[in-house]
């Protein structure tokens, strides 16, 4: 049984209860290339136009610190659990907390005080961070292994900011603080909370103002008897009758961000449907950190509507949620970077991709593997996530998804029709594939009913059956691919595999494709799925080289046309 924490009595038991590292690894880590040797510094821009140093570990020392994170947040849930306590007061880096935990206690609140503590990592010393583990009664443990946690988790003396570790410590560190500050705001009759180094107490008490420099006074000398220092600079008081932010979030009425951050967020959007790139505070930005914005912007949107009890309705989105749904086209299905692959369900996307690996030497534009034998797939599949389901309706698994992504091609069910709207300012960057069985003439299969929504030609519809593929001009990225023919037969993907694989039974029981087999015998296609991922090099996947050969012409085409560009 693994012991706790802090039973911690030795470097030995130390390095054993990190996941069993090596004795030998943690000391060469420590006294051979020695910690501040893993680490990179570069700096990121702050609000008031400065700069901040990040000092960021690499290699193990960054996986040490990670597992010293995840067993520092453990002991800290057990022992809230055995005393029977409610979580602490900091909202930054703690699991289950956000900007937004923090900032709601604070809503429609008469006034918002807000301080700061001044060189906040800094303040955590080398010292501090040992005497922590040396002394405190939940997290004390040996002489010697504090040493070693404080050597682990420091740089240049001190807690660096970049540090896996550095977070949860400080929290650890600040608890004392917590307390004591929250104790005087009791006193006084305000909310309390913490943010890292941004500390907000707010209240309703109309005679506030009158006690506002007892307050201050008080907790300021209570913040120096703790080592920590008030950066006298950022201390601000705001009014109800003005704008109140706490961590940057709007907190008059309701939870929001500023109007200018969504107005900018727009623009970098449309930036990037028109020339393909923006800029983020004077540097090239991504798709990630544009993604990052709506989906903040999202979040705040859907905190207050569970506030107000509003239920989700997907024909009746918000303003700002169009403005996010239609970027999530664009990065999907038009502003794509690879390929894209649209599956019935998740079973096929787990037999292309065994197929693949299997033939990747015959697909170099598809897949590739290095000298350690791992594969990179140049095509991606999409993933049925909450967000997909929240913003485009689309269903986990089935074939369903397939005709709600072709509605916003085409405009149709009263959906918007995001490609005439992208088409008009740019050119789309990949294909996309939507990928069926090949029973087009099967009634109430996802290939008949598609077809029949497309209004296809019996032309494109034979088209579509001899050729595999199918390709829309007005909709000029998007493809519709079928499994082969097999003797003039129509097939499923599972079809394709010979029939000593078909055969193959697990446990006694043999593959069904029926949608209700007996349990008793038979086994589905999602065990189906799982023996050919694990078995892909004994496989013979020739009945899908049609398939590949059709994705890797089109993928030519357009890496061609690029280079005519």
């Amino acid at each position: 049984m693994k012991i706790r924490f802090n039973e911690i009595t030795s470097k030995r038991e130390f390095a054993r209860f990190l996941d069993n590292i090596p004795l030998k690894k943690l000391t060469y880590i420590l006294y051979i290339k020695k910690a501040e040797n893993y680490y990179t510094s570069f700096e990121i821009p702050k609000k008031n136009g400065g700069k901040r140093i990040i000092n960021a570990p690499t290699g193990d020392l960054k996986d040490l610190q990670r597992k010293l994170a995840r067993e520092l947040w453990k002991h800290q849930k057990y022992i809230w659990e055995q005393k029977k306590i409610k979580p602490n007061l900091a909202h930054g880096f703690e699991k289950g907390k956000s900007i937004i935990s923090n900032a709601r206690i604070h809503r429609n609140k008469k006034y918002i005080l807000n301080l700061d503590l001044e060189n906040f990592f800094d303040s955590f010393h080398f010292g501090r961070v040992k005497g922590f583990f040396a002394a405190n009664n939940d997290f004390k443990v040996s002489e010697e292994v504090a040493t070693i946690i404080a050597q682990l988790s420091c740089y240049n003396g001190s807690l660096p900011q970049g540090a896996p570790s550095s977070p949860i410590i400080t929290n650890l560190i600040c608890q004392i603080l917590d307390y004591q500050i929250l104790k005087i705001s009791k006193k006084y009759k305000l909310d309390y909370t913490r943010y890292a180094d941004d500390i907000t107490f707010s209240t309703n008490n109309k005679n506030f103002l009158s006690i506002q420099d007892d307050f201050i006074a008080e907790v300021d000398s209570k913040i120096k008897s703790t080592g920590f220092s008030v950066n006298d600079k950022k201390t601000r008081l705001l009014f109800g009758s003005s704008q109140q932010k706490v961590t940057g979030l709007v907190v008059n009425k309701k939870l929001n961000v500023d109007r200018q951050y969504c107005r900018e967020t727009n623009a970098m959007a449309h930036t990037l449907y028109k020339t393909d790139s923006f800029v983020v505070n004077s540097k090239l930005g991504t798709l990630s950190q544009l993604e990052g914005r709506y989906a903040f912007i999202n979040q705040l949107d859907r905190y207050n509507n569970s506030i107000s009890n509003e239920k989700h309705n997907f024909r009746n989105l918000s303003g700002r949620e169009r403005q996010y749904q239609k970027f999530l086209f664009y990065k999907y299905f038009y502003g794509n970077s690879k390929a894209l692959i649209v599956t019935e369900g998740k079973t096929d996307i787990a037999y292309l991709k065994a197929a693949l690996k299997n033939l990747y030497s015959e697909y170099p534009t598809l897949i590739t593997r290095n000298d350690e034998g791992q594969f990179k797939f140049n095509v991606s599949f999409l993933k049925r996530t909450k967000r997909l389901k929240h913003f485009f309706d689309f269903p986990f698994d089935g074939a369903d998804a397939i005709q709600k992504i072709y509605n916003f091609y085409c405009g149709n069910n009263n959906m918007p029709n995001y490609f005439e709207y992208f088409k008009k300012l740019s050119n789309a960057k990949k294909p996309v594939f939507l990928f069926f069985d090949n029973e087009i003439s099967s009634k109430d299969k996802p290939l008949k009913k598609f077809a029949d929504t497309c209004r296809l030609s019996e032309d494109q519809k034979k088209e579509l059956s001899d050729n595999l593929l199918l390709n829309s001009p007005r909709h000029s990225n998007l493809y519709t691919l079928t499994t082969p023919q097999l003797g003039n037969e129509e097939s499923e993907i599972e079809d394709l595999f010979e029939q000593s694989v078909r055969d193959h039974k697990i446990g006694g029981k043999s593959f069904s494709l029926s949608k209700e087999f007996d349990c008793e015998k038979h086994y589905g296609k999602e065990i189906f799925s799982r023996y050919i991922a694990a078995n892909y090099s004994d496989i013979n996947f020739t009945g899908f080289k049609p398939i590949l050969n059709k994705i890797s012409e089109v993928i030519s085409f357009y890496h061609q046309q690029e280079l005519i560009k």
